[in-house]
């Protein structure tokens, strides 16, 4: 039986640079027997798309975009039973795409739409997060609170170079312009702690900005998540870390925290910079969080890689 594959876009992606590229592949999707496009108009647009498509019997939804375009389609079908919940595709046009990278798909996107209309599934886990006066939201790759949010919102603008080149630039800002430490009480899988960072990420991916290698030996179908704290250190020592990160390599010094959970449970001093997959959740003017908890759902939903 053939499956109805949806192709959701998001033109905006990548500064605007996702409509050209998903034009080059059309003559790709027709060849291998043709699929039904459509295009997201507005934020969130992604999530209700992707609800309609699994109620209108679609078996594959593709996400043409990047993390955000990703994150916004997991949740729309998270938000529909498992058993009429379609799979997830992935053709990454945007500026990280850290999620695909994850999960095996191609990074050119000649490529990875061929892997998603002819791939087979694999079952993958998934992150939930609860924050006060908030529904609960799913990640698939990443949540940043503190340091890589600001990077995240720095990133937004600059407006000439693309891709990791973006992030690079943006982490340079924050040490230098942003440098925002809190203390965080917190308990992972269930062991309390209490300390200052200047970072804390959680993740279900390897990594996050394009190039950055916070996890290196995360998975996102070991049935676990794992998370990297950074302590409050000096401006130097962090340009220091920069390219430990950047090579995955981070995990001998001192100062970065790298472990593994399945709950995780957090309480902060101050409103905190939170992320999730590159979309911000929260900063403390337009959403202040101080509390939050975050877990995983093993092999919730099925890709397409």
């Amino acid at each position: 039986m053939t499956v109805k594959v949806k192709l959701i876009l998001n033109p905006m992606a990548n500064l605007g640079r996702a409509r050209a590229a998903a034009t080059e592949l059309e003559q790709i999707v027709s060849g291998i027997g043709g699929a039904d496009w459509i295009t997201s108009k507005h934020p969130k647009h992604a999530f209700e798309l992707a609800r309609q498509a699994a109620a209108e019997g679609y078996g594959t939804v593709v996400a043409m975009g990047g993390d955000g375009t990703m994150h916004e389609v997991l949740n729309g079908l998270m938000s529909v039973p498992a058993a009429q919940r379609p799979k997830l595709g992935m053709v990454p046009l945007g500026s990280g795409n850290d999620f695909a990278f994850a999960c095996g798909i191609s990074a050119k996107p000649e490529e990875a739409i061929r892997q998603a209309l002819t791939g087979a599934p694999r079952a993958v886990d998934i992150g939930y997060l609860l924050a006060e006066n908030s529904t609960k939201e799913f990640w698939a790759n990443a949540i940043g609170i503190g340091f890589d949010t600001i990077v995240t919102l720095h990133s937004r603008k600059v407006p000439i170079v693309q891709g990791f080149a973006v992030y690079l630039i943006a982490v340079l800002q924050t040490i230098l312009f942003d440098y925002k430490p809190f203390h965080l009480s917190m308990k992972v899988d269930d062991v309390p702690s209490n300390h200052d960072y200047l970072m804390l990420v959680l993740m279900n991916g390897k990594r996050e900005g394009g190039g950055f290698h916070v996890t290196p030996d995360s998975r996102p179908d070991d049935g676990h998540l794992d998370y990297l704290a950074i302590n409050r250190i000096s401006r130097l020592k962090m340009l220091r870390i920069l390219p430990e990160v950047m090579n995955g390599t981070h995990g001998r010094m001192l100062d970065c925290n790298l472990g593994t959970f399945k709950t995780f449970e957090l309480v902060s001093r101050q409103p905190l910079f939170i992320h999730l997959d590159g979309e911000i959740f929260s900063t403390p003017e337009t959403k202040p969080v101080t509390t939050l908890s975050a877990g995983i759902l093993p092999e919730a939903i099925q890709v397409v890689c």
